[in-house]
């Protein structure tokens, strides 16, 4: 094996695993530490520096007291690469990895960050579980057969990776295998999002249980055995699920017709397309898998990344308590907002004293740790302006108007509320600035800056970096 073939054929994969994770979960790194067959040592090919600041636990886990590196290596008789052994997690905060062992590469570990906003793991585990198997099928082929395909595959393997982690799941949780046909049902799942009725998106759960199961549910509206919509009539689909737009009643399919609606009392053992409208989100037996939105599938839970305002409430000289009421109150009114599908700012207030904002000033500032007038506040959310709150949790103006002077890093692509925002707390330091965009994106802003509570990524694109020793590497840090 050539060095060449080894470095298109990693640099490939990774390549190819880092943009399909991306496109899933927004922007993504990856790496790998490996060992191919004769060597007696580890490599990492870590082009983003995503293990960096990990050097002390990859110590420990790959080398012993005297720094002989000590790892698994492949025990099985099968000589196929589709043969993979699992392997210890290194359990790493703050990312996620999957390794194996096989014939042709006695050990292999893929790495990617954890994104704080996850509906579930599962699916990206099976995404690196794939990159696996890819890396040590590529290997098996030798550079006389490789096509490169592998990380074509990765790029475009979130389908796969929710469908690989439904059955897995399912298998493990209930030791049998799930009798759905899921392809079929993520394709409609997907379809039926983008199909408006009257100009708007469908709202509803769409609940596929097994056939065995349908005979097993009290329908309160059976269709004819004869007359059973088809799950892949799409616009009727849509149209049906206009009589269960409350979420009390559910639509029941098989997979592949339409039985009728339910209330309660389903099988334990089903999946659940739920839709709101412009998103919605995919269950197996109650527990999110991920989220869907404009056509594809997506690892986010599509709720605000409220943890930035987390982090920056940590910049401030405040209690605990403080902070927490602070972060609650601003959950509740952006979670409100997304729900009502309405733009709003808000602005949280950390001066000694409040600042001075143009808006309707309250003759009695309202304490929002009150749940009452905390829901007026979210009713106040809906009038153009912003909602003023203090660091004493009460709320002290509504239909504020944010200004200042002109900065860098405006953005004209966005609206009148980013760049206010970013001109107001500019100006006003001891401020933080939450933007909700009706279209649910969400802006933290705090001196003039979008506040990020993760380092920015950088493509590495056209990257020609080369694996590289592990110890070498480990060398290179002090940790």
């Amino acid at each position: 094996m050539t060095d060449s073939f080894l470095q298109k054929c990693i640099n490939d994969t990774l390549q190819g695993l880092r943009d399909g994770l991306s496109h899933f979960s927004g922007p993504s790194h990856a790496a790998v530490i490996f060992s191919l067959p004769g060597q007696k040592q580890l490599s990492i090919y870590d082009p983003d520096s995503l293990l960096r600041g990990h050097e002390l636990k990859i110590k420990h886990f790959y080398f012993d007291g005297e720094n002989v590196p000590v790892f698994p290596v492949y025990n099985g008789k099968s000589v196929s690469y589709s043969h993979i052994e699992s392997v210890p997690d290194l359990q790493i905060d703050g990312l996620l990895s999957f390794g194996g062992s096989s014939a042709t590469v006695p050990y292999q570990m893929w790495f990617s960050e954890h994104h704080p906003d996850l509906t579930s793991t599962g699916p990206t585990i099976r995404w690196l579980e794939h990159a696996v198997l890819r890396f040590s099928h590529d290997i098996a082929n030798d550079a006389e057969l490789y096509t490169g395909i592998s990380g074509k595959f990765l790029k475009e393997y979130s389908t796969h990776a929710i469908h690989d982690h439904i059955l897995r799941e399912n298998l493990d949780n209930t030791g049998k295998q799930l009798n759905l046909d899921v392809y079929p049902i993520l394709d409609a799942i997907l379809s039926i999002s983008k199909t408006s009725e009257e100009g708007a998106l469908p709202s509803g759960e769409l609940v596929f249980v097994e056939p065995q199961d349908i005979a097993s549910i009290d329908l309160l509206a059976a269709f004819d055995e004869n007359d059973l919509p088809r799950i892949n009539h799409f616009k009727h689909v849509r149209k049906l699920l206009q009589t269960v737009e409350d979420f009390e009643h559910k639509l029941i399919s098989d997979g592949s017709r339409i039985f009728g609606i339910a209330g309660s009392g389903l099988p334990h053992k089903s999946l659940t397309a739920e839709y709101h409208g412009r998103y919605g989100y995919l269950q197996l037996n109650n527990d999110t898998v991920c989220s869907f939105s404009d056509g594809r599938y997506k690892s986010s839970s599509l709720r605000a990344k409220l943890f930035e305002v987390e982090e920056a409430l940590l910049d401030f000289d405040l209690h605990m308590d403080i902070r927490d009421k602070l972060f609650h109150i601003v959950s509740t009114l952006v979670h409100r907002a997304q729900f009502m599908k309405h733009g709003c700012t808000f602005i949280l207030d950390i001066n000694e004293k409040p600042a001075s904002v143009s808006g309707q000033l309250l003759k009695r500032p309202l304490d929002l740790n009150v749940p009452e007038l905390l829901e007026l506040a979210c009713a106040f959310s809906r009038v153009d302006g912003a909602l003023h709150i203090f660091k004493d949790q009460h709320l002290h103006r509504f239909a504020c108007i944010l200004d200042g002077h002109t900065i860098e890093g405006e953005d004209r692509a966005r609206g009148a509320r980013y760049n206010s925002a970013l001109r107001f707390t500019a100006e006003n330091p001891d401020t933080i600035v939450i933007v909700v965009s009706s279209d649910r994106p969400v802006s933290v802003i705090q001196k003039g800056i979008v506040y990020h509570g993760q380092c920015q990524w950088r493509s590495q694109t056209n990257c020609k970096l080369a694996p590289e020793p592990l110890e070498e590497w480990l060398k290179v840090s002090d940790y």
